[in-house]
């Protein structure tokens, strides 16, 4: 890990030990701790509710985020003091899938672990009177382990999934820093996708949606509210392998979030993104492989950090 701070005079003191304060639980600019939830919006694209192949596959995903959070979100805390994030995150999703040759309640199971070695960076800005400061650091590691559960039912053009998921706690996780790979709380994620795909005229429609409840952060006694979250994916191909469309998401805090201070009022988090995407079937027709890249662009965004992000997403089967 990598940490770097400026404290320009004495007299900043006061306001960069604020500052310090303030970076590690920025909740007095957004809400979700750390004005990150446990949902990555638009994680899910085409084909969502498309049953996987049985056996053994290693789905990749590369996701890059630029954002910030606006030097203007005031915390109020006698005199004003302006808190302005920005932040950049790269991470390798590996996730390790196995769908036995069985079902469940008609539908077939799938099972995974994902687990990320990523990247964060972090700076703040802040004024106070007259004075002003600044803070940063930036760690590597991974981040925590996310274990999945899913049932997918085919019916011709229509598809189907449920799945059940959360987070083991075990990433890189440090309540004094401003940078963290780990949510630092345990989360449970519940909901279900609908794919429609027609190989006659080649339109694929997708969208997932679930409910996220989060448990108590026990370093800051912090709670994430509740959420519910919606990624959507249209496409058309093109050709036998290559279809290209847009993607899109929404994410809505319902419920406030607990720990904060009481001055912040209600900081329900949301954001929207929408953008291009492009995937591509390749190698064994029995069993292909598939690579996609989307991009999002957020906007309308409240209590979070906004900003722009890629997914770079392989999946191959394996045996």
């Amino acid at each position: 890990m990598k940490k770097d701070q400026n404290q320009p005079s004495c007299d900043l003191k006061v306001l960069l030990g604020s500052l310090t304060i303030l970076a590690a639980s920025i909740q007095t600019a957004a809400a979700d701790e750390s004005g990150v939830s446990f949902w990555l919006p638009g994680q899910y694209g085409s084909f969502a509710a498309l049953p996987p192949e049985t056996g053994f596959s290693m789905p990749l995903m590369t996701y890059a985020y630029t954002g910030d959070v606006s030097a203007d979100r005031v915390f109020q805390s006698g005199n004003q003091l302006r808190l302005g994030l920005d932040t950049d995150f790269v991470a390798q999703f590996i996730i390790p899938t196995y769908s036995p040759d069985t079902e469940i309640w008609g539908a077939q199971p799938a099972f995974s672990l994902a687990f990320l070695p990523s990247y964060n960076s972090a700076s703040a800005n802040a004024t106070l009177g007259s004075a002003s400061g600044s803070i940063s650091d930036s760690v590597t590691g991974f981040g925590d382990l996310y274990p999945a559960a899913q049932l997918f039912w085919a019916r011709g053009v229509h598809n189907y999934m449920a799945y059940f998921t959360g987070n083991i706690p075990v990433g890189n996780y440090d309540p004094n820093r401003l940078s963290n790979l780990g949510l630092g709380h345990a989360a449970i994620d519940i909901g279900g996708a609908y794919t429609y795909a027609n190989p006659d005229t080649g339109w694929e429609f997708s969208v997932t949606g679930g409910v996220t409840y989060n448990f108590e952060n026990s370093d800051t006694n912090y709670r994430n509210g509740t959420s519910l979250h919606l990624d959507m994916a249209a496409s058309r191909f093109v050709s036998e392998t290559t279809h290209v469309g847009l993607v899109g998401f929404a994410y809505q805090q319902v419920s406030d979030d607990t720990g904060q201070s009481p001055i912040l009022g209600d900081t329900k988090s949301r954001t929207f993104g929408i953008g291009p995407q492009i995937g591509w079937f390749f190698g064994d027709p029995e069993r292909p492989s598939y690579f996609n890249i989307r991009a999002y662009k957020e906007f309308a965004t409240r209590y979070r950090v906004e900003g722009g992000g890629v997914f770079f997403t392989l999946s191959f089967p394996i045996g």
